[in-house]
């Protein structure tokens, strides 16, 4: 797999960039069941050029986020000998840059040449490139110069073969290591047969790799069947995409598994990685086939969260192991990075606190006692403005009372715990009692709140909602307990 530390493109199978498809936990399943290099799904340049690399420590993983807070790309290190990170790009600089951006988490980056969806052609990307030579090689060449990882591209074939032949060696001299070859052509679609002959008339005019692809639909439905496309194609590697997509346990040499069992290690890597709901639900559904109109793919389509996905193929407990471990890892990080004590944000008070609900008696929280100290200082109600980060889906909230505003630096797993923490900073910093159990009766919170609060509607009209425009967080502001 490695030669002198790099990426061997020979005598291998890989996953195939798929989009929508090819995110962290089908890469991972992949590599589970015998797959040798794992595709990214295509990413456009633009929007990648635009991400910071941020460094996941609670859920290990290496994450490029948008400007928006969308996590773009998301990588780990099981992968990270493995995976080679797909571009779409019209551009030599700006693929530059995003190679360089990535270069350090992946194994090998490539250039889509081949993907005749508008979407990558419109902005002269994917197979618009076939038709402007000049500008593969532009592209090829700056990347091959500028980035210490190995550069492949992959294209479909040509209107004729001579095209073809001549358009790969081409690509030969600018470096690259390897070129994955889909046998159709640009017009052509997966229920036309794949041509062969051209696969292997190219992998006998070059000397590098190539890497045969598009023998989903006639030509490999087995593990077994992998190495007879190798051989109808003369490649020297074989790259799967459908039949991949359908039940990754093809690339096991030990056979098909149950697609309802590869459907679950799926499901447990999506929970794991905490994958965009979304996408988990679209991926099981291409599992799922003609089955999913069943009562499971209803219920798949049905539900909206990792949570109600996990609850449709039993998962709930490992859901829930999940979580709390990742709430564990996460507590942990925060508590031995943050100090106990107030620190000016700008023109906030922060401080690393947390709500542990144990720690008050029922039906007490510091938001009554703020709520009950602000009405007997004659002030304006609390003001609670909380936010969501969409990266891990957590809350944090900043509460504003006589001009002033609060906050915890750490981030909570619900809305009502992180307003509950900007409640105990502002409590704490003004000296405060906050209705902790072994607290001395403050006589703040009336005997009709001990005795149980008031219904949870009055909340709930109390709560303005606004979405932050372009992105996946949101932001609330709420007044009173």
């Amino acid at each position: 797999m490695m030669a002198a530390g790099r990426l061997s493109f020979s005598n291998i199978t890989a996953l195939a960039p798929m989009v929508r498809v090819g995110t962290l936990p089908m890469r991972l399943l992949a590599l589970d069941y015998g797959a040798d290099v794992v595709y990214c799904e295509e990413l456009i340049d633009i929007k990648m050029a635009q991400c910071q690399r941020v460094e996941n420590e609670v859920l290990q993983t290496v994450d490029f986020v948008a400007p928006d807070d969308r996590v773009m790309f998301r990588t780990c290190e099981r992968e990270r000998d493995r995976v080679v990170f797909q571009m779409g790009t019209a551009d030599p600089d700006r693929a530059l840059t995003v190679a360089k951006l990535v270069e350090k988490d992946v194994a090998a980056v490539d250039v889509n040449m081949g993907c005749p969806k508008e979407y990558s052609t419109k902005g002269g990307m994917g197979a618009a490139l076939l038709s402007d030579p000049d500008k593969i090689e532009a592209i090829l060449r700056k990347l091959v110069a500028g980035v210490s990882v190995p550069v492949t591209c992959k294209i479909r074939i040509l209107p004729s073969l001579e095209e073809t032949i001549s358009l790969v060696q081409r690509i030969q001299k600018t470096g690259v290591t390897a070129v994955a070859v889909h046998g159709r052509f640009k017009e052509e679609r997966p229920r036309h047969p794949v041509h062969c002959d051209y696969i292997q008339a190219v992998a006998q005019a070059v000397s590098i790799p190539i890497i045969a692809n598009g023998g989903s639909l006639d030509l490999v439905k087995t593990n077994t069947d992998i190495e007879e496309f190798r051989k109808a194609t003369g490649a020297s590697s074989v790259m799967l995409a459908r039949a991949a997509m359908w039940n990754p346990s093809v690339f096991s040499s030990q056979g098909l598994l149950p697609v309802e069992t590869v459907m679950e290690e799926y499901l447990k890597y999506a929970i794991r990685y905490d994958n965009n709901a979304f996408n988990t639900k679209y991926c099981l559904c291409q599992m799922l086939r003609d089955k999913v109109e069943s009562p499971l793919g209803k219920q798949v389509q049905a539900a909206q969260t990792n949570a109600e996905i996990s609850e449709a193929y039993g998962l709930q407990e490992f859901y829930q192991q999940t979580q709390d471990q990742l709430q564990a890892r996460r507590d942990a990080l925060q508590s031995d990075s943050q100090p106990d004590r107030p620190v000016m944000d700008g023109d906030v008070t922060t401080m690393a606190v947390k709500f542990e609900r144990r720690e008050y008696p029922p039906q007490i929280t510091p938001k009554m006692f703020l709520l009950e100290w602000s009405r007997k200082e004659k002030l304006e109600q609390p003001l609670y403005e909380t936010v969501q980060r969409s990266q891990d889906r957590s809350f944090q909230s900043t509460v504003t009372v006589a001009e002033k505003k609060y906050r915890s630096t750490l981030w909570e797993k619900s809305k009502k715990f992180a307003e509950q923490a900007a409640a105990i900073v502002c409590l704490r910093v003004l000296g405060i009692p906050e209705g902790r159990i072994g607290e001395e009766d403050s006589g703040l919170v009336c005997k009709r709140k001990r005795q149980g609060r008031t219904n949870g509607a009055v909340d709930e009209e109390r709560c303005k909602k606004r979405h932050v425009s372009g992105n996946q967080s949101s932001c609330c502001v709420e007044t009173g307990v």
